[in-house]
């Protein structure tokens, strides 16, 4: 029997579960932990609430997660409840699955001032992850500026202009709903370093700005490249200039119909935060040019507005004690996601925080592929591992409340018996109120 331990509950987790379960079938044990009293990671407190169809792939994980020989051990808090040293005396081989959950800093001045967020955050608080739900924005001011030119970037701001109406079908959490239905928000800028032709936007996500009932989406038409130009681009992105090119043709009258405007302002480099009172009123920005990909300063600065900052530059990965840490990358220092002998690393932990939901699969299949090398080759030792009732009778003596996939459906059921009309169900917010509700 194999022991495999993984840390981390989302797509990453669960695919590398999927792949032990088709290597070794019933001969193989897979605990799944996580922090959290529920399951699926990004998936619940990263996709935008109002992307139900996105969410729809944590089913594949639940046939998964329901199998005799995987177990989610939720509520467990790796480094402080149990060490990696333990549990790699307890199971053959530790897969490190806790993606990138913290935002990458600006580095800039005045990013103290308040109302400034990174996505993370502002993320987990519209999706009620416990971590962020305090965290409160401020939304009666005018100004909004989102900094990023990816899907992230297009969340926030598609969020932060939406109406309550436009919210039917998502399960975005009533403390985040009832603050955007008091927002004053008038304005969103999304400033990105470079031109249209770098963005990392994708077709389905720009095209909803066009569609929102009360925003209307604003490009410089002088900001985009000969159209000649797009030919040369993948398919996928050249799906995205033309939405860019369409905003552009958007004549001044329909854009005085919407109380909403989103200006996507490119060649903009931010340079420094200013300040009134303590929080945000306004951003340097430099502006840029691009040459063979790279975006260099003119020298030519001009202010912004802001209200509400929202920064969405990328993540960084939670280092562990024990385990060896790549903090200028910001994920785990490994080779093909090996770290260390029977510790491993897959998806964001390992690569840093890039590709797609889907992207982890081969990523958690190829994890497997280089335990199997390393148990066969004798890398890992011969030693017998107790692996699950090892852990439950640490469990035990130290008094750790697990909560198990089947309390999660107790949990979720609640979640759905609370929800208010229209939407899918209403998350708990606190981990106190997830323990009460399994029961």
């Amino acid at each position: 029997m194999r022991h495999i331990a993984i840390i981390g509950s989302g797509p990453a987790g669960y695919y590398t579960a999927e792949a032990a379960q088709k290597r070794w079938g019933d001969e193989v044990k897979v605990d799944v932990f996580d922090l959290l009293p529920v399951p699926y990671g990004l998936i619940r407190t990263g996709v935008a609430p109002d992307h139900q169809s996105i969410k729809g792939v944590s089913k594949r994980y639940e046939s998964t997660a329901l199998s005799e020989n995987v177990r989610f051990v939720g509520n467990v808090c790796v480094g402080k409840d149990v060490t990696i040293p333990e549990l790699t005396e307890l199971y053959d081989a530790i897969v490190i699955a806790t993606g990138a959950p913290h935002d990458r800093k600006l580095g800039m001045e005045g990013e103290e001032l308040s109302n400034i967020f990174g996505s993370a955050a502002f993320v987990g608080w519209y999706n009620g992850h416990p971590q962020f739900a305090n965290l409160d924005p401020d939304l009666s001011g005018k100004h909004a500026v989102v900094i990023g030119m990816g899907n992230v970037a297009l969340d926030v701001a598609r969020i932060l202009a939406k109406t309550e109406t436009e919210f039917e079908g998502a399960d975005i959490v009533a403390h985040a709903l009832d603050l955007l239905r008091q927002s004053k928000l008038q304005k969103i800028t999304i400033l990105g370093r470079r031109g249209p032709h770098q963005i990392m936007m994708t077709p389905k996500e720009l095209g909803e700005l066009a569609a929102l009932e009360r925003a209307s989406p604003r490009v410089d038409k002088d900001d985009l490249p000969d159209e000649a130009e797009d030919a040369l681009l993948e398919p996928g992105l050249r799906k995205s200039v033309t939405h860019l090119r369409s905003f552009a043709a958007i004549p001044e009258s329909l854009h005085a119909e919407k109380p909403i405007e989103i200006e996507i302002d490119f060649f903009a480099s931010p340079v420094s935060f200013a300040g009134e009172d303590g929080g945000v009123k306004s951003i340097r920005v430099e502006r840029t040019e691009v040459h063979a990909g790279r975006a260099t300063g003119t020298g030519e600065f001009y202010d912004v507005p802001a209200d509400l900052v929202v920064s969405c530059i990328g993540y960084r990965s939670s280092p562990l004690a024990d385990v060896p840490f790549d903090d200028r990358a910001g994920r785990f220092a490994n080779d093909e996601g090996r770290i260390l002998p029977g510790i491993y690393c897959v998806g964001w932990a390992r690569r840093g925080p890039s590709g797609t939901i889907g992207t982890n699969r081969p990523d958690g299949f190829g994890v497997i592929d280089r335990i199997v090398e390393d148990l066969e080759s004798g890398a890992l030792g011969k030693a017998t591992k107790q692996g699950r009732s090892g852990f439950d009778a640490l469990a035990e003596k130290r008094g750790l409340n697990i909560v198990t996939f089947r309390d999660w459906k107790r949990i979720e059921e609640a979640e759905e018996k609370a929800a208010r009309e229209g939407a899918p169900r209403e998350k708990f917010v606190d981990i106190e109120s997830m323990i009460r509700a399994k029961g």
